[in-house]
């Protein structure tokens, strides 16, 4: 039987010859739903501090951060290579002179060998996705566009501040440009029901892009949407695990097979996380499920394309 789905690491093992290890970079980025261009206070669901690993600070240099996380990983892995993963807030959200700097800085560290660098879609022109490009002749740069959702009316109760159009024109503009596309989705947002989310695996089954980063919604504390769920609960149709696990196989089934897919669910700290909470369950443990599943159905990623 085939394989059930398009997995990441399969790619990355064709694409180097040797372990290749991301690191987090905060380089001090904003986003323009926070500087108050288009709005402040950010999407209702983010707080950065979920996913910024402790050696990851704006008060440290691009340099310092890779460097602790290069000792941090090298403990465990005796030879790798790196990605410096740019990942705090909109990381092309500056002006191009600032970009090169922190991005040669970046690459200039031993054993960094590409970027990934993610970022809004409303973020991007041409005149950065010259430069990117002609980073990506000479190193492996994968740019990630926060999508999030294809609903123009779920972005905008989360405050998104860009349209679902955004990401499509953002996608237009950067392919064909020998940079690795990546997008992001968030399933369980506000206003959506199960049949406008698996309605988007069609949607973006057309889109020029090569990997897809999905997860579950997850409330974390210090953020507007914790405090709306706790007024409105009522408003939101959270995942459990077992329903989770179920949509995915749903939505791999209608997804193009082309497509790389990286990542399946959340996991915030449990310090932080207000819900779902699913007991701890590891991605690996979701994936395995996720596979079982398709294998049960005889099925897997794009049968009912």
């Amino acid at each position: 039987m085939k394989k059930t789905y398009n997995d990441f690491s399969t790619y990355f093992k064709n694409r180097f010859s040797e372990r290749v290890q991301k690191i987090s970079v905060d380089a001090g980025f904003t986003c323009p739903n926070r500087d108050g261009t288009k709005s402040s206070g950010g999407c209702t669901y983010c707080n950065n501090d979920t996913f910024n690993p402790f050696y990851c600070s704006p008060k440290k240099s691009v340099t310092q951060q890779l460097q602790e996380g290069i000792k941090f990983f090298s403990k465990k892995y005796k030879s790798q290579k790196y990605l410096a993963y740019f990942q705090a807030y909109s990381n092309t959200y500056a002006d191009i002179s600032v970009l090169k700097k922190l991005y040669k800085e970046a690459l200039s560290v031993p054993g960094v060998v590409g970027l990934v660098i993610a970022t809004r879609p409303d973020c991007i022109d041409n005149q950065k996705l010259d430069y990117i490009e002609e980073l990506a002749r000479k190193h492996y740069i994968l740019l990630e566009y926060g999508v999030e959702t294809c609903n123009n009316e779920s972005l905008k109760l989360i405050n998104r501040q860009h349209t679902f159009e955004d990401s499509v024109k953002a996608l237009e503009m950067t392919k064909n440009r020998g940079i690795t596309i990546g997008i992001h989705l968030i399933f369980g947002l506000p206003g959506e029901t199960e049949k406008s989310m698996l309605d988007n695996a069609k949607i973006i089954s057309d889109l020029p892009f090569q990997t897809l980063k999905m997860h579950q919604l997850q409330i974390v504390k210090g953020t507007k949407m914790a405090k709306d769920f706790a007024e409105n609960p009522q408003k939101y149709k959270l995942f459990t695990a077992e329903e989770y696990i179920v949509f995915v196989a749903d939505f791999l089934e209608l997804l193009n097979p082309e497509i790389i897919v990286e990542r399946f669910i959340a996991e915030s700290p449990p310090d932080y996380l207000i819900a779902p909470k699913w007991g701890g369950i590891k991605n690996f443990e979701i994936i395995h499920k996720i596979e079982k599943l398709l294998k049960s159905r005889n099925s897997y990623q794009g049968k009912k394309q």
